[in-house]
């Protein structure tokens, strides 16, 4: 029989405050605060009341209505931003949070956490400019006339759009009309910026009188953009940055070259080899080079614009750069970042750099002597992988301990779920665990997180 309102039964539900003086409410209304908690278990009797009217029952115990309105607070915070292992091999992990930050990195945003000289000139004692000293380390390790930077890579080309060739028409290769992840493709943000895109050639080749052909005395900007996360193989031809800054050169257009992945450096072997850097793009003369922070730099998220100082003026003036500033906290990790680079062609200390060319030998040792110290495991070799719309079809050879279970991805979502969450992956029912992307110092904490997700 349903319970009516008059019924006995709704009677006996404890009032909100009674609930919250018991002694199982002190823990929740610490850890979630009195607020949060008292709509929580408001909504919790609530529910439980219309229950009773429409189903009838018995009443919860008071801990058994506390400890729902705990849980309800907790899975609802539970997409809050939490600190992982990376053990996937994957070094730039975009779901991850791609490049990990440096120690010096960490320091000088946990010094920015408070009152900082963002805009201000200590010396002068009047306001200074956000950007002009991070940027200064930029132009320097990049060697160009100047440097901005902004909250991320697509607001990097959004600007230079916007500023540069708002109105008019910017040319581009149809074999460059790039998609990555997130809903990002170049021909919306070429719209969103007000130029007008211009497509020439075709999806697998394009020649330079392609580009030639198409200049107008409306064209603003010849744009080439690096295809960072595919390859485009077989029947092919496109235009290099050298031979497009030339003929910019000769046609009084300038030429914007979107790199996106932001390797400063040529790299003459290694797992890099292949990729395009911004040291060659300002060789061969691109006009503006762009990339991002958080990919083979090592560094926050930002995006980055290097080359002629005229150009670089405009963009800083137009109405959008305030919309697509950086933060303090990215400022910060950012210029320890930079200093880094400067110092080291390839600095050690910055984890994306130390993953990318760690020791498949040293990473063999730790995986031997992790698996030894676990139950049901093996040192198994592994191929890793770039990430971040970096090096596409790049793998990086390395080891994974295995973790052998008749339930691998069991085992995986109870290593994702633990006191220190362990992401990995599964593969010919095993869970691999890849050590490039482990930091050496984490080696015992993971092995306890092991053991404790197998007791689970």
């Amino acid at each position: 029989m349903a319970a009516h309102a008059g019924d006995p039964t709704l009677a006996r539900l404890p009032q909100l405050d009674a609930l919250l003086r018991a002694d199982a409410a002190a823990e929740p209304l610490a850890t979630h605060g009195r607020p949060a908690f008292t709509a929580a278990v408001r909504a919790e009797l609530d529910a439980v009341r219309t229950r009773l009217r429409t189903h009838g029952g018995e009443v919860p115990a008071e801990a058994d209505l506390l400890a729902a309105a705990d849980e309800a607070l907790h899975q609802r915070r539970a997409g809050r931003l939490t600190r992982v292992v990376n053990a996937t091999g994957v070094v730039l992990h975009t779901n991850l949070g791609r490049a990990p930050l440096s120690a010096a990195a960490r320091a000088a945003v946990t010094d920015a956490t408070g009152y900082t000289t963002l805009e201000y000139d200590l010396d002068r004692g009047t306001r200074g400019s956000r950007t002009a000293h991070v940027g200064a380390l930029a132009a320097e390790l990049c060697a160009t006339e100047r440097a901005t930077v902004v909250n991320n890579g697509a607001a990097a080309l959004l600007l230079v759009l916007a500023a540069l060739a708002g109105g008019r028409q910017v040319i581009v290769s149809r074999g460059e009309l790039i998609e990555i992840g997130g809903s990002y493709r170049l021909p919306d943000v070429m719209a969103a910026s007000g130029a007008r895109m211009v497509e020439v050639g075709t999806t697998n080749r394009t020649w330079l009188a392609d580009y030639r052909d198409a200049i107008t005395d409306d064209t603003a900007l010849l744009l080439k953009v690096h295809r960072s996360n595919y390859d485009v193989v077989g029947f092919t031809e496109e235009v290099g940055i050298a031979a497009l800054a030339d003929l910019g050169r000769r046609t009084g257009v300038a030429v914007v070259h979107d790199l996106g992945s932001g390797l400063i450096r040529t790299a003459t072997d290694g797992p890099l080899a292949s990729e395009p850097s911004v040291e060659a793009s300002v060789r061969a003369g691109a006009d503006l080079t762009i990339f991002s922070g958080d990919k083979l730099l090592g560094g926050p998220q930002a995006g980055l614009v290097v080359g002629a100082a005229a150009l670089l003026r405009r963009c800083e003036q137009h109405p959008l750069a305030r919309a697509v500033r950086l933060d303090k906290l990215q400022r910060a990790a950012l210029e320890a970042t930079l200093e880094a680079h400067l110092r080291d062609p390839l600095p050690a200390d910055v984890p994306t750099v130390a993953m990318l060319h760690a020791d498949p030998d040293a990473l063999h040792e730790r995986a031997t002597a992790m698996a030894a110290r676990l139950e049901d495991a093996e040192v198994l070799p592994s191929d890793g992988l770039v990430g971040g719309g970096s090096s596409p079809g790049t793998t990086l050879p390395s080891w994974a301990v295995a973790l052998r279970t008749d339930t691998p991805d069991d085992l995986a979502a109870r290593l994702r779920v633990g006191e220190l969450p362990v992401v990995g992956r599964v593969e010919a029912g095993r869970v691999l665990l890849d050590l490039r992307t482990v930091p050496p110092s984490l080696d015992a904490e993971v092995v306890a997180a092991v053991v404790a997700a197998r007791r689970a």
